[in-house]
């Protein structure tokens, strides 16, 4: 804006205080000077809040336009990427406002009646089922692992022999104390059998079990890893699946305890936080992340803003239609007193220079 159409802003604005002043001999040229420059400076202000209100939109699309043409690494290095997320996002702890939004939000989704009526299926499609079974079924050393740790592990065998032997010792003494008795009979013999071989029955029997059990299983697991092939391992896993795809997805609340406060999702998002916990401090998280942005920075610091909002799938009509949605932020944001007054103060600094009210007389 010249001098000479800020002086003809200023006659078409405060022309009315102009005359004012002139009727008013007492008040001062000095006085009459000051009163028409916060004239110039209120209308300046009020214009500028207008016409920002009515550029707002395309503002902001030309913004983005300006913005998409210039390249990453000219604002935004590599370092600076490492500190956001090690310095800023990773120094602090999650907030327990935000703890409690992700239990509340993972309860309405997993309870909502919706999942009522949806089938497992719509999750999970069986080609996804038939690409994951034929996958793991093709891996013949882990399938072999895994068939060892299910059926040849010790601790199962362990545990089975227990479980029988508690069953045939139960057995046993109620049967003796039902048979009268023969039963005293039975328990003198066992008595007399375990002096006679320095060894209780109990003990005998238990490793009788023990060692039994560990030769069934495995001969078992050498069965299953002869007749369970890459094909049959597919099938078990895609027949399994047949049986349980048209059950509704809450059937999974089945295996939950909904109680909201002390329930599956507390805990679970207990756990997660306290993985989380760890692993935000873990010096092996902060070098991964190095790792993972010097890697991306250097595929990408020559790329455009716009070519790294088009691999987000952001482009022009995404930005216009943001735009939209935010104008009435952006127009309470122009309008608002704290901006006028930023306006306001920025206008009077440029006349409060020397060079500039020189270059102005408001006379009356």
């Amino acid at each position: 804006m010249t001098s000479k159409d800020m002086q003809n802003l200023t006659a078409n604005n405060i022309s009315n205080q102009s005359q004012s002043h002139a009727s008013k001999n007492s008040i001062s040229t000095s006085t009459a000077s000051i009163a028409n420059l916060d004239g110039l400076i209120e209308a300046q202000v009020s214009f500028m809040q207008h016409w920002l209100r009515e550029q707002a939109q395309s503002l902001t699309v030309q913004a983005w336009q300006w913005l998409g043409e210039q390249p990453i690494s000219r604002y935004i290095k590599s370092d600076d990427l490492q500190y956001i997320i090690k310095d800023w996002l990773l120094s602090q702890p999650m907030s327990e406002v935000m703890r409690k939004d992700i239990r509340d939000i993972l309860h309405s989704v997993i309870y909502h009646p919706i999942n009522d009526t949806v089938p497992l299926s719509e999750l999970i499609d069986d080609g996804q089922i038939d690409t994951v079974a034929h996958y793991i079924g093709s891996h013949e050393q882990q399938r072999s692992i895994l068939i060892h740790t299910l059926i040849g592990n010790e601790t199962f065998a362990d545990l089975l022999t227990q479980t029988l032997y508690h069953a045939i010792n139960d057995f046993m003494e109620n049967t003796l104390d039902k048979a009268g008795g023969v039963g005293k009979l039975m328990k003198m013999g066992r008595s007399s059998f375990e002096k006679a071989t320095n060894r209780n029955l109990d003990e005998k029997l238990q490793t009788y079990l023990n060692r039994n059990i560990k030769d069934l299983a495995r001969r078992a697991e050498a069965n299953a890893q002869e007749h369970l092939s890459n094909e049959e391992v597919a099938r078990l896993l895609i027949t399994g699946w047949a049986r349980i795809k048209d059950q509704p997805i809450s059937h999974i609340q089945t295996y939950l305890n909904a109680d909201p406060d002390n329930g599956s999702i507390y805990h679970l998002e207990a756990s997660v936080q306290q993985s989380y916990e760890r692993l935000r401090v873990s010096p092996y998280l902060h070098s991964l992340i190095t790792i993972g942005v010097t890697t991306w920075y250097d595929a990408h610091q020559t790329d455009t803003f716009a070519s790294l909002a088009a691999s987000l799938n952001i482009d022009e009509a995404a930005i216009s239609q943001l735009s939209i949605a935010l104008l009435p932020l952006a127009h309470d944001a122009i309008d608002s007193p704290w901006f006028g007054a930023h306006i306001r103060e920025m206008l009077q600094a440029f006349y409060n220079q020397a060079t500039i009210t020189d270059s102005f007389t408001f006379n009356e």
